[in-house]
């Protein structure tokens, strides 16, 4: 697909981070992009810096999720792109101890399923009803082409650490759906794709101490740091861009592999 002022895209979690650096970077090619996020503040200065529209989404409501299409397609029209960042990453053993009484305490269910809702739920809420949108479209070639969706895992989906259950069962039905989901979409010319992220600058690592991130970045293969947002942004760009590249999930992660902790 060109990306181009012909072309329309939607960005979840796009107020920060690997959002905001792949929606910064589609408006560069000159592509109208909507930005879906919960932040308000954060996602309205996107918007306004990119040109674009920001649309206040919370992805684990379908009433939410329908309004913010709605507005990006008054603002844009149809979007032939998704890009899904939104996420959280929870950390919490299957079984910890309570901080107060020192007793075996079990992983709250409660957060678990807020994982799954957001993470993984969520993101096939934005593509079933993005796809559903695209499969209106004229085709782009003579393929048939009429879209493409880039996904958002995690290296954690194959090795998950200690306290990662939840974000790694989240991440990892991203990973198993993006197959089954390309083949869903191939009669109708969208193509699907996902990115495995490894250990990234963004503003939660920032949160970090500075020792904490410079040790993580030494656990990194090469390059010997980590990955930054305009990097998984490129990766994103030439996944919609390569109209032979479906059904495809892609570690970006300077060959880290994790270990337990």
């Amino acid at each position: 697909m060109e990306l181009s002022g012909n072309v329309s895209a939607v960005v979840t979690g796009a107020a920060s981070g690997l959002g905001a650096a792949t929606a910064r970077a589609l408006a560069s090619k000159g592509v109208k992009v909507a930005i879906f996020d919960l932040n308000a503040e954060l996602g309205e200065a996107v918007a306004a810096e990119i040109g674009g529209v920001f649309c206040e989404v919370n992805v684990t409501d379908d009433a939410s999720v329908d309004a913010g299409f709605a507005k990006a397609r008054a603002a844009h029209g149809q979007e032939r792109v998704l890009v899904n960042c939104a996420g959280i990453a929870p950390a919490a053993k299957t079984v910890g101890k309570n901080r107060e009484t020192g007793q075996p305490k079990a992983h709250d269910l409660g957060l678990f399923e807020k994982a799954i809702a957001i993470n993984l739920v969520g993101t096939f809420r934005c593509i079933a009803k993005a796809a559903a949108g695209m499969v209106t479209l004229d085709p782009l070639d003579e393929a048939g082409a009429r879209g493409a969706i880039v996904n958002t895992a995690s290296v954690a989906a194959q090795d998950g650490q200690i306290g990662q259950a939840a974000y790694a069962a989240s991440k990892g039905g991203v990973l198993a759906m993006t197959l089954p989901v390309a083949r869903d979409l191939m009669n109708d010319g969208i193509r699907v794709n996902t990115i495995l992220p490894g250990i990234f600058e963004t503003p939660m690592m920032a949160s970090m101490p500075q020792q904490v991130q410079d040790s993580l970045a030494a656990m990194v293969p090469f390059p010997k740091r980590l990955g930054k947002a305009e990097e998984y942004a490129k990766l994103a760009l030439f996944m919609l861009e390569h109209d032979y590249l479906n059904g495809e999930s892609v570690r970006l992660d300077g060959a880290i592999r994790l270990g337990p902790k």
